[in-house]
Order: C-alpha cells, then structure tokens, then sequence
C-alpha cells in the first residue's frame, strides 16, 4: 500500500492510495478523504462513492466539491478506480467497454473474466484492504457504511446494495442507469462481459433486484433533466418498480441540470446528509 498523494482539505486530509489488486490482477488507486473528527480519534463511518464511464479516483475528489460537507459531518470517504487497469488487463478501443467501463460486476466470459471483477474488488477486497490501513493509521470507523455514485456507478451503487442487504446502511445515486439490460451501454456491456444470459443480466440490473430485494434501504436519486443520456437512464422504469413493490425511493428531476460534476456536486450536500442521517442516526 502506498500514499501517492495528500492534501490539507477543508480541516482533514485527501489522500490517494495505490495497491496491488489479488482480485483483479492490477495495480489500483483510490481516493480516501479523513474528515477532521477521524484525524482527531473519533470513530467515524465509512462512505464508498463509485464513479461512471471513463472516470478514475480523481473525478470524484477533484470535481465533486464533497470534502467540505464531510469535514462537516464526520465522514470517511472512499472513491474506487472504476475498473482495472494496465497493459496487461484487456481493453476495447471505445469508451463504454473495458478499462474505465468495469461495470461493479464479475465477468465470466473470455477475455474479461480474468481481471474485470469489480464487484469483488469493491464488496470485499477494498474494504479489508482499506480495514488494514486505517488500522494501521489509528483511524477509528464505527462499522457502519454507506454506497452511492453516478451512471454507470450509481448502477454499482444500487445493485451491490441490492445484492448484498446487511452490507451498507444507506444508499443513493446521481443519474444511475437502473436498467442496463434494457438499453445499449448495458446491453454491450452484459453480452460482453456476462454472455448471452438473461438470469445473469437480470442479477445485476437494479430495477429486476428490486423485485425481490431482501431489505428495503431508503434510495435517494437525483436526476437532471436536461441529462443528455436520459435515454439510458430511465429512471421512471425505477420509480415504477419501487412503487409497485413498495420500495422507499426519493426520486428527484432537477430542471435544467444535465450529466457533468456541475450536477453531481449542486446536490451533494444532500446526498451527504442522507448518508449521515442513516449512518450516524
């Protein structure tokens, strides 16, 4: 594990980390901000922000504006590459395939199943390897955790918390892409990466998880309605399924906003907030 870098950031410290992946067979980053409340000894709760297509760690750090607001509130936060990297990992010339496209799930077909197994990487690996590092840095967590991200991250978000219930106390997400199976990115991606399987592309499609969702984890989502990609996003296919089951869902349309970190972080105090009000309640 190795500090690549840190910065003095509103009372606490922006870090990026780099590790090597067993899980995914690569060298991988990560963003961890420490609020002033964990360098002080308080135990505070872990936040996990998962990125969309193209993106790195740096994205979410640099572009969100989160750090003040988590100073504020005393959250740890975690912001994972979007996929593996490297000369040696397989990669597809467009920008919604392979590396900067892992999609928070494991792949079973060849070429990919070797190292794009994302949702591992973000559901166990990272956080043991991130356990150990805060250990050894004497930051105190509470135990508790939270999951959230935008498009191709907020459909990570929501399907990891969808298929892990117990694993994280909050959830919520910025223009998720609810039903990839319905709609071309999801459609490359899930015939790629998971085959011809419908079984296999429902289990990570959130609008099919919510059937039978085995917790009912308040979602927050925010979407701009000037979103140029609302056609791979659909979220009233989301809004529809939760109010047919029951599923508590905030689902906000934001008039004007479109799909860049100028809507992300208009609305990440409140996104903030509600990770706080379920982590620290």
């Amino acid at each position: 594990m190795q500090r690549t870098e840190h910065h003095a950031s509103f009372g606490g410290r922006q870090e990026v980390w780099q590790h090597t992946s067993t899980t995914l067979g690569c060298d991988m980053k990560f963003g961890l901000y420490l609020p002033p409340a964990a360098l002080a000894g308080e135990a505070c709760p872990l936040l996990y922000w998962l990125s969309g297509l193209t993106c790195t760690e740096q994205n979410f750090i640099t572009k969100a504006g989160a750090q003040e607001v988590a100073a504020e509130l005393g959250l740890i936060l975690i912001a994972p590459d979007t996929s593996p990297r490297g000369d040696n990992v397989p990669d597809d010339p467009a920008y919604d395939l392979g590396q900067g496209a892992g999609f928070y799930l494991n792949a079973t077909q060849s070429p990919w199943a070797k190292n794009y197994r994302m949702e591992d990487y973000v559901v166990d690996e990272l956080p043991a390897a991130l356990a150990a590092l805060l250990a050894q840095q004497g930051v105190k967590t509470t135990g508790r955790q939270g999951i959230f991200g935008h498009s191709m991250g907020g459909h990570g978000a929501l399907t990891l918390a969808l298929r892990h219930p117990g694993r994280y106390q909050s959830l919520s997400a910025f223009a998720p892409i609810v039903a990839p199976r319905a709609v071309p990115w999801g459609q490359k991606v899930f015939t790629a990466y998971l085959g011809d399987d419908p079984a296999a592309w429902a289990a990570h499609d959130a609008v099919s998880l919510i059937a039978t969702a085995q917790e009912r984890l308040p979602i927050l989502v925010d979407q701009g309605t000037d979103d140029e990609f609302l056609k791979q996003l659909q979220p009233e296919l989301l809004q529809a399924e939760c109010d047919q089951v029951g599923h508590p869902l905030t689902l906000r349309l934001q008039p004007g906003y479109d799909h860049s970190y100028y809507f992300i972080a208009s609305f990440m105090g409140d996104h903030l907030r509600h990770h706080a009000t379920a982590l620290m309640g």
